[in-house]
């Protein structure tokens, strides 16, 4: 073997981790509540969920089941991305409006 295949054979003897395209899931805040309340994601799957935030002030989206927290400031959208989840259902909020944004995802 020269050095030439040597080389090409240490190359492909490295692992290669594709990373396929994350699904894209939006939602809303205005009028401090989450739009949809309900999401549906595949279980499984990593998911980047883009929470785009309409109201004139912050708001941190948390998630206790989901290990996740993130302010979004006013009129600005923020990523987070969550899973890949096991079937069931977690629920997430808006700390700074916990009464009424309220929210739940449900991996199937």
């Amino acid at each position: 073997m020269n050095i030439r295949h040597a080389l090409i054979a240490a190359v492909l003897a490295i692992p290669v981790f594709v990373n396929a395209a994350d699904k894209e899931v939006t939602v809303v805040i205005k009028d401090h509540r989450f739009t949809p309340a309900e999401v549906k994601v595949p279980a499984g799957q990593k998911v980047k969920l883009i929470v785009d935030n309409q109201d004139a002030t912050p708001e941190e989206f948390e998630s206790h089941d989901l290990n996740r927290e993130k302010v979004i400031p006013a009129r600005a959208k923020g990523s987070v991305f969550i899973g890949p989840l096991k079937a069931g259902r977690y629920s997430f909020f808006g700390e700074f409006h916990e009464d009424t944004a309220q929210g739940v995802i449900i991996a199937e």
